[in-house]
């Protein structure tokens, strides 16, 4: 009775980690499909009329938000290291 509970144990362990690994898999599979720009004919007729792609990002960049962090980064005071 002992060696079947364990086997029982083990086969609901190891199933749920071979399913919880094809859930991951997929996740990254979705991400990774997601973030690559499809490149078909129309996007190569526009590549070539321009000279550029111009692609649609998931958030535009703010200019106030990176200009304010420069100026921050740039204000700080580094310290110099300790000579001993």
């Amino acid at each position: 009775m002992l060696y079947f509970t364990i086997a029982l144990l083990s086969a609901f362990l190891v199933g749920l980690l071979g399913a919880s690994g094809l859930r991951l898999r997929g996740r990254i599979r979705r991400r990774l499909t997601r973030s690559v720009p499809v490149v078909d004919d129309r996007a190569v007729s526009e590549i070539l009329a321009t000279g550029v792609l111009a692609a649609e990002d998931d958030e535009p960049l703010d200019q106030a938000e990176i200009d304010e962090e420069e100026r921050r980064f740039w204000s700080e005071r580094w310290d110099e290291p300790e000579e001993r």
